[in-house]
């Protein structure tokens, strides 16, 4: 994918290509890596840290909303990568989002799972998966081991989301939109991660 870190770095990969004999994984499309995205990747890479196992975040480019029309990205996908290597992931899968993506069966995404032999699979509660989003945390349930992780919330008690993110900036108001996010005042990677890999994207 024409992206070389040094040795503390995640390695990255296109959907389809990964095998791991085991795996902590989580998934989504991470627009903005925002607080409650940023929560999502602490407990993967503790969970994946407590049981000796590679951590793997699976995103998609373009955000599924952004490819459907539905908005605009809320950062370009070099500096997604960035925020998400922060946090020091072994893996990274990278998904083409399409719209013939779209169309893949929830059980083609299950199958694709699989290949990871996740020990335990971490998404966000509002998680959906596969054609028409016909999968949900339930199904993903009936297949691996699934944490789900509560919505971050912020001081008046609003769910912290990207959709939220845009509202407020299309508003004008962007240094609320930039407490959400969180990246002046982002708490410190897990321990054993802190190390800072050199993140070179080129055309992933």
């Amino acid at each position: 994918m024409g992206k070389h870190f040094d040795s503390s770095a995640a390695a990255y990969h296109r959907d389809g290509e990964l095998d791991l004999g085991a795996s902590v994984v989580t998934i989504g499309a991470l627009d903005g890596v925002h607080r409650g995205h940023q929560e999502l990747l602490r407990q993967t890479i503790a969970a994946a840290q407590q049981r000796g196992l590679p951590a793997v975040v699976y995103t998609f480019d373009p955000p599924p909303k952004v490819c459907f029309g539905h908005a605009e990205p809320l950062i370009p996908l070099a500096e997604k990568l960035e925020r998400i290597a922060t946090f020091g992931p072994d893996h990274v899968i990278v998904a083409n989002f399409s719209r013939a993506y779209a169309r893949r069966s929830a059980a083609d995404f299950i199958d694709e799972l699989t290949r990871l032999h996740p020990h335990e699979v971490i998404v966000g509660e509002d998680f959906r998966f596969g054609s028409c989003k016909g999968g949900t945390t339930q199904l993903l349930r009936q297949h691996f081991n699934t944490r789900i992780v509560q919505p971050v919330r912020c001081g008046n008690g609003e769910i912290v989301s990207s959709s939220r993110i845009r509202a407020l900036r299309r508003s004008g108001l962007l240094a609320a939109a930039a407490a959400l996010e969180n990246w002046n005042a982002l708490t410190a990677p897990p321990a054993g991660r802190s190390r800072q890999p050199q993140l070179q994207v080129a055309n992933p």
